[in-house]
């Protein structure tokens, strides 16, 4: 985050910046994605990151970000006078004491001056005098964009219910300037993502944030940088879903959660669970006991999970699926990816100008030595390969080199004839005189070995065996092994246990269909090979085709040690992610 420039004020900003930071200061609530926050709402979060009177609160220094209808800056305001009358007889120093107590940030104008009276008011009632009061609401507010503001780091507490605003909604000369300064603000990524940026970076060792928002950073791809960040530096503490729990004054499309995030401090120990309430635990509990049960006392401690979630990176986060996430973390612990297990992930070749280089096989008109046989997803039906017949230039030899033309006259002419198409790819322009090669290398020798096939977007796990024959397209993915037999390995491929782990980390298309993609194939979890039992090893291999998922199922689960209970839920979780199996079930 780069807030070199922002102390020297905002005559520094681009013009463009400015006059978009005063477009969007003049909107009303919803065009600038202010939503307005329920008092108990408020409650169990300040709650939650220890702000409670029975504190020391005037040594601590709180920010809220964007502050709109002072839902969460009054009540704070409120305990924070409650603890320093506690502490000091009188007001007589009160506006030095606290001086550095608060910063409340926010955008929007006439909710700036609306809540400095109202501030002001609250101040006098509470016994201090009007000058002071003034001078506190004065030093404590700033009407400004928070992403952009100067504020000095070393805050205790950050707390609030940042923007929804999509960035289709920010003017562009501003979103550039956001997009320079936040590495979170990535993909279709809402504002209130670098929000949590740099309010996190705000915080001093031992600070907590304490945010409602939208859950959706959670586990889809926009939120992974935010997940990334948190994983490697801080420690997601507590965690309350609230899907179908009204948190909001007004309806809201998103799903709302409370996030409380600490940082930790020297000395912390490395590792620390994320204590998580369900939507469920809400229908038993008001949101104000279940905030204590999460921090241990009172009522409620039964209805709540708890998970670690340290090192896993910018993986999603299930925590609305608790025992989903222990099952996976356990595997992940327990056994290596499928890279490390003797498997190698690949992906067929991309030609960059299929209508030329992919043709019937048997009518290219090219030397046998320059066209191999080509599998495409459409050539994968019921577990077996049905060939179309097409084939796939090869403009490489066995060493990586490209063919010579010369040594291949009826290669050349073939390709000299397309020309125009062939180089016109962008790949042709940065390849000078290998203007005729592939986007991606082809090794022939790939033909012969033997290999399981899977297509990109699926409804399902289809994986097919080919036993060495053909060449894949770029809308397959492979899988080889040194060491696993293919036949077995189909089988684990094929099981709720492998569908259970793509479906959790994969980005799903329009329908419900899932990427089968290499990044996400290598975070299936497999046993070496020699770790595998004779019996168990000859289990796999003869279910390999089978079409009842239960016989599949079986030996896999007897692979991983997984109990009934924990069986039944994978079970449940590969079938709701199979698009096929679904439709199924509906038909019946």
């Amino acid at each position: 985050m780069n807030m070199l420039f922002d102390s020297l004020g905002p005559e520094w900003r681009a013009p463009d910046v400015v006059e978009a930071i005063r477009l969007l200061g003049a909107e009303d609530a919803p065009s600038r994605g202010a939503v307005f926050t329920r008092p108990e709402v408020v409650v169990s979060i300040l709650d939650l990151c220890g702000y409670t009177s029975d504190r020391p609160l005037h040594l601590l220094r709180l920010l809220e970000p964007s502050f709109g209808d002072g839902d969460f800056l009054l009540p704070a305001v409120e305990r924070l006078i409650a603890a320093y009358s506690r502490a000091k007889p009188d007001f007589s120093t009160v506006r030095s004491d606290l001086a550095d107590a608060v910063r409340a940030v926010e955008l929007h104008r006439d909710s700036y001056a609306c809540i400095t009276q109202r501030l002001s008011r609250q101040l006098v009632a509470a016994g201090i005098g009007e000058v002071d009061a003034a001078a506190l609401s004065a030093s404590w507010l700033v009407c400004d964009d928070f992403l952009l503001s100067d504020l000095n780091a070393g805050f205790d507490l950050v707390v609030g219910n940042p923007p929804y605003v999509r960035q289709e909604r920010i003017p562009s000369a501003l979103l550039a300037e956001y997009r320079s300064r936040f590495s979170t603000l990535y993909d279709r990524a809402d504002l209130y993502v670098p929000f949590f940026e740099r309010a996190l970076d705000l915080l001093a060792p031992g600070g907590v944030l304490g945010f409602i928002c939208a859950n959706r950073w959670l586990k889809n791809k926009y939120g992974g940088p935010l997940r990334s960040k948190i994983s490697e530096g801080f420690h997601l503490a507590y965690f309350i879903d609230m899907e179908g729990v009204d948190a909001f004054h007004a309806d809201v499309i998103a799903y709302p959660a409370i996030t409380i995030v600490r940082r930790p401090m020297q000395g912390d120990p490395p590792h620390q669970t994320t204590r998580v309430a369900s939507p469920a635990a809400l229908r038993q509990l008001s949101l104000p006991t279940l905030a204590r049960a999460l921090v241990g006392s009172g009522e409620g401690t039964d209805l709540v999970d708890e998970v670690m979630l340290d090192g896993v990176g910018d993986a999603p986060w299930l925590l609305d699926d608790v025992h989903r996430l222990k099952l996976l973390r356990r595997l992940e612990a327990n056994f290596p990816m499928l890279e490390n297990a003797g498997c190698k992930v690949g992906i067929g070749v991309a030609t960059g100008c299929d209508r030329i280089f992919i043709d019937d096989y048997q009518s290219l008109p090219v030397e046998l030595e320059r066209k191999l046989p080509l599998v495409m997803a459409r050539d994968l039906l019921d577990g077996r390969i049905d060939w179309h017949g097409k084939g796939v230039l090869n403009p490489f030899e066995a060493d990586g080199s490209l063919a010579s033309l010369e040594a291949f006259p009826r290669f050349a002419a073939y390709l000299h004839a397309h020309r125009e198409a062939v180089a016109a790819r962008h790949v042709a322009n940065r390849s000078g005189s290998g203007w005729y090669r592939t986007i991606d290398r082809i090794y022939p020798e790939l033909v012969q070995r033997p290999k399981l096939l899977v297509p990109d977007i699926k409804g399902e796990a289809s994986f097919v065996l080919d036993e060495g024959r053909y060449y894949p397209h770029h809308n397959l993915y492979y899988v080889t092994s040194d060491t696993w037999d293919l036949a077995a390995l189909r089988t684990v491929l094929r099981s709720s246990v492998s569908m259970m782990t793509v479906a959790t980390y994969c980005t799903r298309m329009a329908g419900g269909f899932l990427r089968f993609q290499a990044q996400y194939l290598r975070r299936i979890r497999l046993p070496k090979w020699e770790m595998v039992p004779q019996s168990l090893r000859a289990e796999l291999i003869a279910v390999t085709d089978s079409l009842d998922q239960a016989v599949i199922d079986a030996p896999v689960f007897e692979l991983y040690g997984l109990n009934l209970e924990e069986a039944m839920h994978i079970r449940r979780v590969a079938d709701d992610a199979q698009v096929t199996a679904r439709n199924k079930r509906r038909i019946q």
